[in-house]
């Protein structure tokens, strides 16, 4: 398997994966949040001229960010500074979306999107909508060598439902899961095969990629220490950030959820709407919401992040557990398996090294 880490994107990223790159890690991939981290393609572009063989990716675009013609040239120009090492991963938008109070992007529009972008990076004129008006566009002069589109680009979708994940394989493109539970991982690897197959592609010339938020656990250590809950505290709050959010969007969770909810989730979900229903502006609670979300857990939301919590909603263990986790992932036919780095944790490379058995 590959190995790969997801930053929540400083300016200064490059120091991160230049450090993951000395560790052994393949891949990084950038969360595209703009109101809460920095540009993707600013952060990027630093990675790229400061790193020599890791491969960097969107981890993922969202395309209602920026118009086709600038999220392929920001490719291309990305490509022409690392070329062969830009990965570009495309999605409906949870975080970068929701953080400005919108809704997820329509799929059938975000494929749209993403053909438009593949054509560009292929040297192609598509037809595309912009102002209310069908407009055919290109790059002019790529020959001249201030972008690159000569090496290929792979594309992935983030899919974590059956909409997008026949998306993905009727564009023949690489999957990013994530991996809320490891019975979820399993059938969605399954269920992704299988939508290959029915699209008339073969699943095993296509690369799964899944993502996890979790930390390495000492022996003996409790989920809740300090030190866990600021490294992966943050991943447990984004479900409950989620849930709030839930019958306006959708739910992540339910994208896989089944039978009965833990009663002690649905709990600390119930006190945590309390929490939620005192945030002002009322018309805009979003704001408060989502403010650190992936990067740190909030003062007043401090005290769901339990070890109970933080032990169910993320991939945390010792090492050996984790191993083990690993294991059966690669089994269900997981190619790459990408870790959050932390803000401020980046001695979260140096322990899933560890546990990667890469160092």
């Amino acid at each position: 398997m590959d190995f790969g880490i997801a930053l929540p994107t400083p300016a200064d990223s490059w120091k991160t994966v230049k450090r993951a790159e000395d560790a052994g890690f393949s891949t990084a991939w950038f969360y595209d949040t703009q109101v809460l981290s920095a540009d993707i393609f600013v952060a990027m572009g630093a990675a790229a001229v400061k790193t020599d063989r890791i491969r960097l990716g969107t981890g993922v675009l969202i395309p209602s960010n920026r118009i086709v013609p600038v999220a392929a040239n920001g490719l291309a120009s990305l490509n022409a500074l690392a070329p062969g090492r830009i990965l570009a991963g495309f999605g409906t938008g949870y975080t970068g979306r929701r953080s400005i109070g919108l809704g997820p992007y329509k799929v059938s529009d975000m494929g749209d999107y993403t053909r438009a972008v593949m054509a560009m990076l292929r040297g192609e004129t598509p037809e595309i909508r912009i102002e209310a008006k069908t407009r055919k566009v290109g790059f002019l002069n790529p020959e001249a060598g201030l972008i690159n589109i000569k090496d290929p680009i792979p594309v992935s979708i983030s899919a974590l439902g059956p909409k997008t994940r026949r998306l993905a394989a009727e564009l023949d493109a690489d999957w990013i899961s994530v991996n809320f539970t490891e019975e979820f991982s399993a059938a969605t690897a399954r269920d992704m095969d299988a939508q290959y197959r029915a699209a008339g592609k073969d699943p095993a010339r296509r690369r799964k990629i899944i993502f996890a938020l979790g930390a390495v656990l000492k022996e003996g250590e409790a989920h809740d220490s300090p030190r866990v809950k600021a490294q992966v505290g943050p991943g447990a709050m984004m479900v409950l950030h989620d849930a709030m959010e839930a019958q306006k969007y959708g739910s992540l969770l339910g994208e896989f959820g089944s039978g009965t909810p833990d009663p002690a989730l649905a709990q600390i979900v119930r006190e945590y709407r309390a929490l939620y229903e005192s945030y002002t502006p009322t018309d805009a609670r979003y704001l408060t919401l989502h403010r650190g979300h992936l990067m740190f857990v909030r003062p007043d939301e401090d005290r769901f992040a339990t070890a109970d919590l933080i032990r169910t909603l993320t991939s945390s263990g010792t090492a050996p557990e984790l191993r083990d986790r690993i294991r059966r992932l690669k089994e269900a036919g997981y190619d790459e398996v990408v870790v959050q780095v932390t803000p401020g944790w980046e001695t979260m490379i140096d322990d899933w090294a560890h546990v990667f058995e890469i160092v």
